[in-house]
């Protein structure tokens, strides 16, 4: 069952889970990365305030030139700023600032659904789960755009060929998380291909995870994306690259190695071929280029196997510092 359904089966407003449902020594945190949403960010806060009364809400400024920070704090959210520029940098300012048990990451833009957020919450600590994203659904082609929508699938079904299928929706902004996760990742990334980072990895730490339907809506009138569709795009797939390089070295440069030595092997055929029926090699630069091509391949090779028993143990160093901080505990009281 989605949360839409289990929302409409309910006369409330936050869903099948209420934070009463929670232990009340639990801390959530509430955070918002923003840049240049004063439109928006007075109702993000009011509705989160509505689903989570007991959390603490966060905004950081990204250098926003509006009244963001104004609006944000008159509506009762603890704001701070961040200078460098960039979704990426915002998180991981946040996940080091903050100390909480529970993590809420959502966009300050008005277009996730708050009443979502104790449901979210209560299935990650039912099943003492790290991460709990949120699958966008909407019918609104303004909400979510065909071109964007289209670029989520494209980039999702890469990541999912390469790491493995858990998600449809890789990109969402709307994220519950464990402390054990929020305090084990590295968040290398500065806009926002954050969201692949943080997919990443979980599927490389084979993190407990679940991915739920939350309804997805246009926003305010007035409002317009951050995302840049082609740029950000491009941005999100180098870091898939550079991740493929980094967590499946092996993959990465024995895909150089297979390249390299069937051009190798293609150009040297013919040159065999001429050497058994006359004992001459006629085209000596051809020959040197084969060989070169062969000798590259096969040095790629090797950097594959020597970089992918260092990230094996990059990994199991991650793996570790990631068991060291408890689980989260289960919620308490009725369901």
């Amino acid at each position: 069952m989605t949360i839409a359904e289990l929302i409409a089966d309910r006369p409330d407003t936050t869903g099948y889970a209420v934070e009463e449902d929670f232990d009340p020594s639990l801390r959530i945190a509430v955070l918002i990365p923003c840049y240049n949403e004063e439109l928006a960010i007075r109702q993000v806060i009011r509705d989160f305030r509505r689903a989570l009364p007991r959390a603490a809400i966060y905004v950081y400024d990204n250098n926003s030139i509006d009244r963001t920070r104004e609006v944000a704090s008159k509506a009762g959210a603890v704001v701070r700023l961040e200078p460098l520029q960039g979704k990426g940098n915002v998180v991981r300012r946040m996940f080091a600032d903050i100390e909480a048990d529970i993590y809420v990451l959502v966009d300050g833009d008005d277009t996730y659904h708050a009443a979502s957020a104790p449901m979210m919450i209560k299935a990650l600590l039912d099943n003492q789960l790290d991460m709990v994203s949120g699958r966008r659904v909407s019918d609104i082609a303004a909400a979510y755009r065909p071109g964007h929508r289209f670029g989520n699938i494209l980039l999702t079904s890469m990541v999912a060929a390469i790491f493995g299928k858990r998600f449809d929706d890789m990109l969402s902004g709307y994220r519950v998380f464990s402390r054990r996760f929020v305090k084990s990742f590295p968040a290398l990334a500065c806009g926002f291909e954050i969201e692949t980072e943080l997919t990443v990895h979980t599927l490389e730490l084979r993190m407990p995870t679940l991915e739920v339907d939350t309804p997805y809506k246009d926003r305010p009138p007035g409002s317009t994306s951050k995302l840049r569709t082609y740029l950000d795009g491009w941005r999100i797939l180098k870091t898939i690259i550079r991740l493929v390089k980094e967590e499946r070295p092996l993959q990465f440069f024995g895909t150089f190695f297979a390249i390299l030595t069937m051009f190798s092997l293609a150009i040297s055929v013919p040159l065999f071929i001429v050497y058994a029926q006359t004992g001459l090699v006629p085209r000596l630069p051809t020959a040197v280029l084969a060989t070169g091509s062969m000798l590259l391949g096969f040095l790629s090779l090797a950097a594959g196997v020597i970089l992918d028993t260092v990230t094996l143990g990059r990994r199991e160093a991650k793996r570790m510092r990631y068991l060291e901080i408890p689980a989260p505990t289960v919620a308490t009281g009725p369901s």
